[in-house]
């Protein structure tokens, strides 16, 4: 089995674990309707997508 010769030093260890922290998701306002939603995704109330109308607009009911 193998066994590591030297101890992971804490610089190392925290150079290994810098990029595993998670981010809070991005959330651009919408220029038509003012909602907020995810950055290069249909804005599901309006049913567009970067001035087209691409799904139906949803319904109120």
């Amino acid at each position: 089995m193998a066994v590591p010769r030297k101890k992971t030093s804490p610089m190392k260890k925290g150079q290994r674990q810098s990029h595993d922290a998670l981010s809070a998701p991005a959330y651009v306002e919408d220029k038509d309707s003012g909602e907020r939603r995810r950055p290069h995704h249909i804005d599901l109330k309006t049913g567009k997508y970067r001035g087209r109308q691409i799904l139906e607009p949803k319904s109120d009911a």
